[in-house]
């Protein structure tokens, strides 16, 4: 469990950030934001399957449904959340290079009140735009 969980956050730590206006990259917040929706009602199964495949090389489908299961389970609904940044960036330690958008929310559950989401999307080799990272504390 640690493993991913710690592989995974190091996707948020910034080296060489450029930062870019919140428009810039419309596309990677919108990924972001239909992916959260599918966590957000419990489809986790969707959710590995239209993440990126950076994420998908970082964790097996089952192992992410049983972490993210455990872990948003437990929180329940999401009651509000909203976007506190949003950075652009084109290298992060530990992950290919390439185009990265950053989003960080301040979010309340059903049973957390307090919590901090970071999303990160990436434009996958294809062009589209797909999550590759999500933390929660």
């Amino acid at each position: 469990m640690n493993k991913y969980l710690i592989t995974l956050c190091l996707v948020f730590s910034f080296v060489n950030v450029h930062v870019a206006k919140a428009a810039d990259f419309p596309e990677g917040k919108q990924a972001a934001r239909n992916w959260l929706s599918l966590v957000d009602s419990f489809k986790y199964d969707e959710s590995w399957d239209t993440a990126g495949e950076y994420f998908k090389s970082m964790i097996t489908k089952g192992a992410w449904v049983t972490e993210i299961a455990g872990i948003r389970g437990a929180m329940g609904t999401v009651k509000y959340r909203k976007l506190i940044s949003s950075r652009h960036a084109t290298v992060l330690p530990g992950a290919p290079d390439g185009q990265y958008d950053v989003m960080t929310f301040n979010s309340s559950f059903a049973n957390k009140k307090k919590a901090v989401e970071t999303i990160t999307s990436m434009k996958d080799k294809d062009g589209e735009w797909r999550v590759v990272g999500y933390f929660i504390k």
